[in-house]
């Protein structure tokens, strides 16, 4: 059977896998290659059986990493729009020169004081 890792804990050595048929198999760190971790979203292929505390997964083989599943799955990116510059219209060339006058009055007052 395949199925995708709901989660497991590397650290304490346990997780469960969703199986291709909806249902939910607890996996030990025991069942899994040795080298191999797994991670959430991770596809598996693995031989269900029946434990004492419900259903278990055994030989557990890494199909294909989550991290690549979510890459195969990302839709294309659309082509960046091309940016233009807008003209200035003569609203926002009055204001510029508006405020480039500004200072220059100023510094001409402060000038004649000075004299």
């Amino acid at each position: 059977m395949e199925g995708k890792v709901k989660w497991y804990d590397i650290r304490k050595g346990y997780g469960f896998v969703e199986g291709d048929d909806g249902q939910d198999y607890f996996v030990h760190y025991t069942s899994v290659n040795e080298g191999v971790r797994l991670r959430e979203n991770d596809r598996v292929s693995f031989d269900q059986s029946e434990g004492e505390k419900g259903k278990q997964a055994q030989n557990v083989v890494l199909l294909q990493k989550g991290s690549e599943i979510a890459n195969d799955e990302k839709p294309e990116e659309a082509p960046a729009e091309e940016v233009t510059e807008e003209e200035p219209t003569e609203e926002s060339t009055e204001e510029e020169t508006k405020e480039e006058e500004a200072p220059a009055e100023e510094e001409s007052k402060e000038e004649e004081k000075e004299e």
